[in-house]
């Protein structure tokens, strides 16, 4: 318990009262934010695949590799 009150003297020296304000807004506006897009995602991901649902993720052509001569141009 000491060692973590004297971190965080040492924080507040170094950095300041109005900066670890700054940054602790800065901080919880990100959590906010970040929840609010995973949020944002599931419901986008949910829309997407029911709008197309017969339609594949991609399409790749079925292709066959050219035949290969050697040095002899056989």
């Amino acid at each position: 318990m000491r060692d973590l009150l004297v971190i965080l003297l040492v924080v507040l020296i170094v950095f300041g009262t109005k900066k670890l304000r700054t940054i602790g807004s800065d901080l919880g506006s990100a959590v906010k934010g970040f929840r609010q897009g995973l949020a944002g995602t599931d419901a986008r991901a949910t829309r997407t695949r029911d709008a197309h649902p017969e339609r594949p993720d991609a399409e790749f052509p079925e292709t066959t590799a050219p035949p290969r001569t050697g040095p002899e141009g056989t």
